[in-house]
């Protein structure tokens, strides 16, 4: 969101006691009167404040419509973005400090993992819910038709779990430690699976592990953000590779089908066992200062008025919180499963996703180590990468952020050429002596060299070529690409892309995540990522620590 100008949305500013201010007040005043007299929307008069807030990428699609809202409140909105586990525990921990201050208030999709402790509670001053979301399903029509999942059928995400056991059923979620959405079909999933008509123990978990496995076995997609998911999933259809169904909020789901990018709109399936709602609260934190305070109230008073909220229910597709407005069609009510009470509950759960139950990654970080690489930027690189060897331990999405077991992790360094690739893989019960050996690897890199980055992306797809195992292969590829400058030697892009041609699809269509830093050629950069399907990420702007921790949410 932008800063506000100086006086913007505050009304008329003029010099006390010049006769022209007070001409111009008066007739400000009048031309109220006149305005309310006829049945005009007035301006709100209101102070000009401005909310630093940190949020989930989730909300980036109010923006717009917060621009109309700072014109009648006076109260400008300051989004600074995070992954929702991330942020949860960084307010946890008392960390308040954004890039143009401390935040005043915090809007993610859900507070529940904030409030499963004392430090998450204690830094809440008052929460709002603007809008409502379920998590739940849609499903190609014609795969829906063959399952006999329409015409209001019953259906349960046991039912779900059997279709991918026996019909090879195949969906796209996000990962549950980057993203509320597969978070919440986390939760939803184990506590339905569970059944026991209460909150999650860590004993039901235990329980219906066996089974939480055979169900991501499905998972042929992760991300790190609802919307690129939902993007990801167009393209596969447009691919000719297909996945069967797509577990995300309800509002996503509906917005694709209003989007005509698919062939035929998406059956929308609500489990019948209940599901788990983002609410979307605005929460002011704790010790809020009086201009924060107000304008809190100003702001919440207008998003939870009937006229924003119809305008929220018609642009985003979410449900609204207030009489009177009305998402279109109707949608039906649904069963809510109880959230966990227990952090140790949550965090073992979706450190278990990682771990165990999802399906293992297969990664190749193709990394520049050319001459301008030397000095600060190979050592940014280097601690960047190593945190992924050692973040065992500390929050929950820092420990699902490290290199997890059954992970295939390749470092494809390049200068003037491509260098050996080391590939290290991440077995059971040896984890910290494989980081420990990922770690060393990273440390030992040297800088020197021109940049020939394409010539290093045709080496690791052939490495992908060469350990794919064929359709039995159940990894979760990608390619980590990583250039401080633009290429300027070798294989050209158009050369890169012809390469791909030829290979076997599951290899063909693997995403390239590319890093901007230093002199990278953005326009180039992203060219890449969307010929491959993949994300670009700057590292220009913010740490290339966290940049390699975010793309971790898409691998």
């Amino acid at each position: 969101m932008r800063t506000r100008d100086e006086g913007h949305g505050g009304g008329t500013k003029v010099a006390a006691g010049t006769g022209r201010g007070r001409i111009r007040g008066v007739y400000a005043a009048v031309l109220v009167v006149a305005l309310v007299a006829a049945g005009c929307v007035v301006l709100r008069m209101g102070p000009d404040v401005t909310l630093r807030v940190l949020a989930g990428s989730e909300i980036a699609d109010l923006e717009p419509l917060l621009e109309e809202v700072e014109e009648r409140t006076g109260v400008a909105v300051e989004l600074e973005y995070t992954g929702t586990l991330d942020g949860m525990a960084r307010i946890a921990s008392g960390d308040r400090e954004g890039e143009g201050g401390e935040y005043d208030a915090v809007w993610f999709a859900s507070n529940r993992y904030l409030g499963l402790d004392e430090g998450g509670r204690s830094a809440v001053h008052v929460r709002t819910s603007i809008m409502v979301s379920p998590v739940v399903l849609g499903v190609r029509a014609d795969r829906a038709r063959e399952l006999g999942w329409t015409d209001g059928a019953e259906v349960t995400w046991t039912d779900v779990h059997r279709a991918v056991a026996e019909e090879g059923f195949t969906y796209g979620m996000t990962n549950p430690g980057a993203s509320n959405s597969g978070f919440s079909a986390l939760i939803g999933v184990a506590s339905a699976m569970a059944d026991t008509g209460a909150a999650l123990r860590s004993e039901d978990v235990e329980q219906v592990g066996p089974e939480l496995a055979e169900f991501f076995s499905g998972q042929e997609m992760t991300a790190g953000s609802s919307g690129w998911l939902a993007d990801a999933f167009v393209r596969r259809a447009e691919r000719s590779r297909p996945v069967d169904g797509l577990i995300n909020y309800e509002s996503v789901i509906l917005s694709l089908n209003a989007s005509d990018s698919l062939n035929e709109p998406l059956t929308v399936v609500y489990p019948s066992d209940g599901v788990v709602t983002a609410d979307y609260p605005l929460t002011l934190l704790s010790d809020p200062s009086e201009e924060a305070l107000e304008g809190y109230g100003l702001l919440v008073e207008d998003l939870t008025s009937t006229r924003t909220q119809q305008r929220i229910a018609d642009q985003t597709w979410r449900r609204p919180v207030t009489a009177g407005a009305e998402l279109s069609p109707p949608v039906p009510s649904l069963v809510e499963l109880p959230f966990p009470t227990s952090r140790e509950v949550v965090d073992g759960l979706v450190g278990d996703y990682a771990a165990s139950l999802r399906r293992p990654a297969r990664t190749v970080y193709v990394l520049d180590v050319s001459g301008s690489m030397e000095g600060e930027r190979l050592d940014e690189l280097q601690a960047a990468l190593g945190a992924l060897t050692g973040a065992s331990g500390g929050s929950l999405a820092s420990s699902t952020q490290s290199f997890q077991e059954r992970e295939e992790v390749t470092l494809l360094p390049f200068a003037t050429e491509p260098a050996s690739p080391l590939t290290f893989v991440v077995e059971a019960g040896v984890v910290d002596e494989v980081n420990a050996e990922l770690s060393e690897a990273v440390a030992g890199l040297e800088a020197g060299g021109d940049t020939a980055a394409y010539d290093a992306l045709v080496r690791a797809y052939e490495l992908l070529e060469e350990g794919y195992a064929g359709p039995e292969d159940e990894r979760l590829m990608s390619v980590v690409l990583m250039t401080d400058g633009e290429v300027n030697r070798g294989t050209t892009l158009d050369e890169f892309g012809v390469s791909l041609s030829g290979r076997p699809d599951a290899v063909e269509t693997v995403p390239v995540f590319t890093v901007l830093f230093g002199e990278s050629d953005v326009p180039e950069m992203t060219e890449l990522a969307e010929l491959t399907g993949g994300q670009v990420f700057d590292a220009r702007e913010q740490d290339l620590e966290q940049v390699f921790r975010e793309i971790r949410g898409y691998q």
